[in-house]
Parts: structure tokens; C-alpha cells; sequence
């Protein structure tokens, strides 16, 4: 494994535009009507609910796109008709990573010298991490606000189905994978306590760090504010966690007067949907001849597409190795696998696993990861060349869990019956719920796992050039932070994507002052369409799992969630 120094950074370096280029002024100016911004302009993006690492395609899709968010706020720093951005920040829906990525991109564009405000009506310490790097943050009196520490939460269904009478009889291959508890058990194990101590303890100390930087502030201060329970929002004023108290329409007020302009002018805001349609080619930020090919693959991995279901529903393994193939037989320099997933079906995650690595054989392929890169998730990412993760994404949990259901009680209870009638010895082991295993049924049902979790762990031990010794000690399903999981051999690099596209350029030999043309592979063809099916596919798939007429099997290479 390379030494995660001898990658380039892809540190961001601002540069001044040349104003005396007279073709990059013509290419704003021949540009389609709705790319066009008013010279003065201020960028207005709210971060609010659910954050995706997928693209939005059309206009009117719900939900924020983290790469359209990072690109807008790269296109801000250069587009000599953005002043500066205002940044509206609420409760946010995503994990660790993808706050890290953006975080990244604020400080980025502060390289430009253009003025980034915001402003939090509501917030903890998600929101606040994002919040603290902006050049002034703002609040109005009565903000909702907690800085109290931070929790990790795991929930246990055994005493449920203990109650109603129903028996999960599960195999969960690694003493860490706690998929199988959460079925099982009332209480946490001793392994699975250890293992979301340690993410926590992480994560804490890197938010601790990080708010400790950015503030000017020792480690003991920020500990100390968050023990002692501050709720009034002056509180926060006085001891420099804000830079003011202040409502939406005062801090406007000030961003008046930071442009020149009178208290009795509209300020000229530009949206994140409006701005996302601006083209970096106009800004002179695209056009290389040289292609690289971007795959986004989040959610849960499955072999096939339900018929009923979105069309974004999670990673379909045969769509998804359809675009694998695209990017094969193509002229792209490299290929960067975006991965944001717990995991899914074993089987689709081997299956995908084995047309990156052939893909891995022709040309640089880089693993990117988000959020969550765990179980199928780090099966996918194993296959890549080069591993980059975020420091708190939740890397690995290398392991499998099976399940089944024993409903004989709970059928008693509401005097349902079920007769099987079968032929050969293991006939019923996947279908009847109507009783437990037998002693041999039981026993092949743990082997099955047992071989799915050894050619997972083997085939990560080849990966990540270690012995089979080796990967078993960080293997056994569990979860690391990605700083913890560099450290140990199963990441190569930490960074976002900007440094994934640096490592691509490096291996396929394109010098890093060079521009590159990055191609979405992910991109939907027919957003419309798209749009309109989902509604009633979604509609439709939530009726049949009501009246439990769906259904999901097979052995899973899944991390449950853990809730930070």
C-alpha cells in the first residue's frame, strides 16, 4: 500500500483571474438566458434537511446535492459577478463526511477574498461546525440552538419480538457486527460498546479540534462551554461563538452596505437551483481534453431493481455495473467511484466488487468515500486501486449477517396456521417461519454465512495487501472512522474529492496545474420521466409494504445504522 503522503493533496489554490481575458468575459456573455447573473450579486444558498452525495438533475427535485453545493461555492470564488454568499444554515440531515466536505469548501472559497456570511436559526453541532468557518455567523434572539456534546445511539427490537412472540434466528459472522444484536438483543454487547465509544470519542475530538481552530479558543474552553449548558443566546455572543445577534432582514441590511449600496436597493440574490445551472465552462473552470469519469453510487446495494420501486432507490447492481462498463470501454483517463452506502446484499456487492477490479486492470480507478463506506459499501471500495475517505467516515464493518424469522408463537397467538409441504432435507431453510431451525438447518445456515464472511474477508485481505491474520484483526463487522481505518491499511488517503481528482490525475500521469474534463456518469437521462415514475413507483412500493406483500432475503453485507 502506498504511503497516503506520496498522493497530491488537491488542496485548493485561488487564483486571480485574469481580467484582461476577453474570451472568458465573451463566454458569460453568450450564455444561455437562465445562466446568467446580475453583476453585484450575492450567492444565497439555505443548508437545510437532507444532504445527498447524488446529483440533482432537474429543477424541481427536493433535497440538497452536495457536489452541486461544493461546485456553486467554486464557481462563486471565481465568477467575477458573485460579491460574496450568504449562507442560510438549519437543521441538517447527513453524516459527518459530508459536513467535512463542505466545511472544506467554505474555507476554500474564503481563499478568494469575497465575503461568506451566515446565518443560524436553528443549529447544534452539526450545523454549527459548518457555521463557525464562515467570516461572520449570525443569529437571531430566539434561536434554537444546542452545543450540549454529542451522543451515539443503538436500538435493540429483542425484547420486542420476544413480546409478540417472534424468534429472529440470525448469523452474524464477526464479533463486532451488530446488525444481528439490534435483532436479538435487549441491551448492547461489550464489543459493539467499545466499537461506538471509539467512533464517538472520535468524532467529539474532532469536532472539539476543529471549533478549537477556528475559534482561537484552548480545547478547555470549548469543553468547558459545552458542560456548562448555555441556553441563552447572549451567552453566546459575549463568550465569540457568534459574531452578533441578529434577524434575516438586519443581517441584509449589513450586506448592503458591504456591496456599496443603499439602504433603499434589493439586494441581488442569485439561488443555489439558479446557480447550479451556471456552467463552469463559462467561468473558464472546465474544457480540458482530457476526461475523467465520476460514479456516484449511495444507499443500500441490491442485485435488481424492485418493480415498484424509485428510481433512486440505493445501488442496483446491474445498473450499476452496466455504467461500470460505460466508463470500461470509453476514453476516460480514470474513473472515480463515489461511495455512500452501509452495505446491502452480499451477492450484488461481490458482483460489483469484480467488474471494478477488471476495470482497476485498464485504467486508475479511485474509491471516494462519503458518509458511510461500510460492509457492501467497503466491499465496493476494495476493488478500487486507491481508497480515499473522509476522517470521520464510517469505514469497513467487513462482516455478514443473516436472518430469519420463527413466527411459530406469534402465529399461535392469532390462531394462524401455515402447512409446508416440501421435499429434500433443505428445502425449507430459506421459506418456513412456522418453526425454528433444525439442529441440521441451523447448522448449514451458519456455515453459508460463515463462507460469505471468509471470501469478504479474504478478498480484503488481497486488496489491501495483508494476510488473511492481518485482516481479520480490523475485519470481525467492525465500523472505523476513516482516520482510524487509514491507520490500520484499509483507506490510503484522507481527503474529499477534490483530492480524488488530484490522485486520479497522478495515476494516469496528467500533471495537477492541468485542467480535466470530469464527466457525470450518474447523470439521468429523462429527469421528467424520472420524476413522475418515482411518485407512483414510491406510492405504490409503500402500499405493498404496508399490507407486507414485499419482502427482502439473501445474506447481507450490511452495517445497521448508527445514529450520530
Amino acid at each position: 500500500m502506498d504511503d497516503e503522503f506520496e498522493y497530491p493533496s488537491g488542496e485548493f489554490e485561488f487564483k486571480l483571474p485574469d481580467e484582461s481575458n476577453n474570451f472568458a468575459k465573451l463566454r458569460m456573455l453568450i450564455t444561455y438566458p437562465w445562466q446568467r447573473v446580475s453583476k453585484g450579486s450575492v450567492l444565497k444558498m439555505k443548508l437545510r434537511g437532507q444532504i445527498t452525495d447524488q446529483l440533482k438533475t432537474s429543477y424541481f427535485s427536493s433535497g440538497l446535492s452536495l457536489p452541486q453545493i461544493c461546485e456553486n461555492l467554486i464557481k462563486a470564488a471565481y465568477d467575477p459577478r458573485i460579491s460574496g454568499v450568504y449562507l442560510q444554515i438549519e437543521t441538517l440531515d447527513c453524516g459527518w463526511g459530508i459536513i467535512e466536505e463542505i466545511r472544506r469548501h467554505i474555507l476554500d472559497f474564503r481563499k478568494s477574498g469575497k465575503f461568506i456570511v451566515g446565518y443560524a436559526p436553528t443549529w447544534g453541532e452539526k450545523e454549527y461546525y459548518l457555521g463557525c468557518v464562515c467570516e461572520e455567523l449570525y443569529s437571531p434572539p430566539s434561536a434554537y440552538f444546542s452545543l450540549y456534546g454529542l451522543t451515539v445511539e443503538a436500538e435493540f427490537y429483542g425484547g420486542v419480538f420476544e413480546k409478540v412472540g417472534v424468534e429472529p434466528q440470525v448469523q452474524r459472522i464477526g464479533v463486532y457486527k451488530s446488525a444481528g444484536d439490534q435483532l436479538t438483543r435487549k441491551n448492547i454487547s461489550r464489543e459493539n460498546h467499545e466499537a461506538l465509544t471509539t467512533l464517538l470519542d472520535n468524532i467529539y475530538e474532532n469536532w472539539v479540534d476543529k471549533i478549537s481552530q477556528a475559534k482561537g479558543k484552548k480545547r478547555e474552553e470549548i469543553e468547558s462551554f459545552i458542560n456548562e449548558g448555555v441556553y441563552q443566546i447572549e451567552k453566546l455572543k459575549e463568550d465569540g461563538w457568534i459574531t452578533d445577534i441578529k434577524y434575516d432582514d438586519e443581517v441584509q441590511s449589513m450586506l448592503k452596505i458591504k456591496l456599496g449600496i443603499s439602504s433603499e436597493e434589493t439586494l441581488r440574490f442569485v439561488g443555489y437551483k439558479t446557480y447550479s445551472r451556471v456552467d463552469k465552462w463559462t467561468l473558464g473552470l472546465s474544457g480540458g481534453t482530457d476526461e475523467i469519469a465520476v460514479l456516484r453510487a449511495s444507499g443500500i446495494i441490491s442485485r435488481v431493481r424492485e418493480p415498484l420501486s424509485p428510481s433512486n432507490s440505493g445501488i442496483i447492481a446491474e445498473q450499476f455495473i452496466k455504467k461500470i462498463h460505460d466508463a470500461r470501454d470509453s476514453q476516460y483517463k480514470a474513473v472515480i467511484i463515489r461511495i455512500d452506502s452501509p452495505g446491502g446484499d452480499a451477492l450484488a456487492s461481490d458482483l460489483i466488487w469484480r467488474e471494478i477490479l477488471l476495470l482497476s486492470e485498464i485504467k486508475p480507478v479511485i474509491a471516494s468515500l462519503v458518509d458511510v463506506a461500510a460492509s457492501g459499501g467497503y466491499y465496493m471500495a476494495m476493488a478500487a486501486g486507491t481508497i480515499v475517505a473522509e476522517n470521520l467516515t464510517l469505514t469497513g464493518s467487513i462482516g455478514v449477517v443473516s436472518s430469519k424469522f420463527n413466527m411459530e408463537k406469534l402465529y399461535e397467538r392469532i390462531g394462524f396456521n401455515n402447512e409446508v409441504i416440501s421435499r429434500g432435507r433443505f428445502a425449507e431453510l430459506h421459506t418456513a417461519m412456522h418453526r425454528p431451525f433444525t439442529p441440521a438447518e441451523e447448522k448449514l445456515f451458519a456455515k453459508s454465512a460463515e463462507n460469505s464472511y471468509e471470501q469478504f474477508r479474504n478478498k480484503a485481505a488481497v486488496s489491501r495487501s495483508m494476510s488473511v491474520d492481518q485482516m481479520e484483526e480490523i475485519a470481525q463487522g467492525r465500523v472505523w472512522t476513516g482516520n482510524d481505518a487509514a491507520s490500520r491499511g484499509l483507506v490510503d488517503a484522507i481527503g474529499g474529492f477534490s483530492r480524488a481528482v488530484a490522485i486520479a490525475k497522478h495515476k494516469a500521469n496528467i500533471p495537477q496545474d492541468k485542467q480535466v474534463t470530469l464527466v457525470e456518469l450518474s447523470r439521468s437521462s429523462n429527469p421528467l420521466t424520472e420524476i413522475l415514475s418515482d411518485i407512483i413507483n414510491t406510492t405504490l412500493k409503500e402500499l405493498l409494504d404496508d399490507i407486507g406483500l414485499t419482502s427482502r432475503g439473501g445474506v447481507q453485507a450490511r452495517m445497521d445504522e448508527i445514529k450520530v
